[in-house]
């Protein structure tokens, strides 16, 4: 076990464990966010730089600050080390710097986009960006590629996280698409425009961070925030599937389906395409209830949670109502 100190805060975490998830197991604001770090991806992390923190101390052993900001999702703690993250000045403005050149060629289409609402590159430009841009040169831009029936990609709005790749090579049996080219004309795409069809390939909509891979089926139907998301299961046969999925619907209908992600927007347990497209009936499924979405989400606005109740200012609500009510929140 190491005994690390994050933003003035200590824990105790295993050995090997990154800086990242040290701050995790703290949680709350301090939390440094990420864009190509994901948890249940192999290899994943390194690429966006949007979690850089300030080592003011390497270790009991050897209290040298690290002379430069370090990525802190690969970065392994050292019993004795001291993080700083949102009391780093420079960690911040490098940050800043980080979400200004991610938005140098990303698109304004927000207003169009269906991943709007839960969008990580929406959150940090909110908490971190610009209201202004610096940038005068001409926008990227690339040929539309058709990758089959099911995912729409947009290369526009990519932001190379190869979140989507390691999703391809890890759950499916055969990867067709990758990263082509180089620098700036760096690209996904599937070289001899092949169509991802794999039973597991939908994953890759759940873990891109932005609108780059979008659900064609839910393609402009409805905006997320107006739809009730509602977890739901079912007795899926094909092997590797949890079967444990978020319905979002309108009314009775069944808009599209995801799969579970936790605070971090990380997927819990990855689903297959037959839960993902073809289950569209809430007949389909076995509702387990609402959704829990944080208040801080664009989503809970029109949400429909019931709100919480004290007795002491509503004495004359019926004790059941308020059992029954208070129930449901936990």
């Amino acid at each position: 076990m190491a005994k690390i100190t994050f933003d003035g805060i200590e824990v105790e975490v295993e050995d090997g464990t990154t800086i990242l998830n040290a701050a995790r197991k703290i949680g709350g604001n301090v939390v440094p966010p990420a864009m190509c770090y994901y948890t249940p991806l192999k290899g994943s992390g390194g690429k966006c730089r949007v979690c850089l923190v300030k080592v003011t101390a390497g270790s009991a052993k050897d209290p040298r600050p690290m002379p430069k900001l370090v990525a802190s999702c690969i970065t392994p703690v050292q019993d004795g080390m001291v993080v700083e993250n949102t009391l780093s000045e420079q960690a911040m403005e490098a940050r800043k710097g980080i979400v200004e050149m991610l938005l140098i060629n990303h698109p304004l289409d927000c207003p169009v986009c269906d991943q709007a609402g839960e969008c990580d590159l929406q959150n940090l430009s909110y908490e971190h960006g610009t209201s202004g841009t610096r940038y005068e040169e001409d926008r990227r831009t690339f040929d539309k590629i058709d990758i089959g029936p099911l995912i729409q990609l947009h290369m526009t709005r990519c932001i190379l996280c190869y979140r989507c790749v390691y999703t391809a090579d890890q759950l499916t049996e055969k990867r067709v698409h990758g990263v082509l080219g180089r620098g700036d004309a760096s690209e996904i795409g599937t070289y001899i425009e092949n169509s991802l069809e794999n039973e597991f390939i939908g994953n890759v909509i759940d873990v891109c961070p932005v609108g780059a891979l979008t659900d064609k089926t839910f393609r402009f139907k409805n905006r997320v925030w107006f739809t009730k998301p509602m977890d739901a299961h079912r007795e899926c046969e094909t092997p590797g599937c949890c079967g444990k999925v978020v319905l979002w619907s309108r009314g009775e209908e069944v808009l599209r389906v995801t799969a579970r992600k936790n605070e971090y927007g990380e997927v819990e347990e990855f689903i297959c395409n037959t839960c993902r497209f073809d289950k569209k009936e809430m007949s389909d499924w076995i509702i387990d209830g609402p959704r829990h979405i944080a208040r801080a989400s664009v989503i809970a606005a029109n949400h429909y949670e019931l709100p919480v109740i004290n007795p002491h200012l509503v004495p004359d609500l019926p004790a059941h109502v308020v059992d029954t009510q208070i129930q449901d929140q936990n």
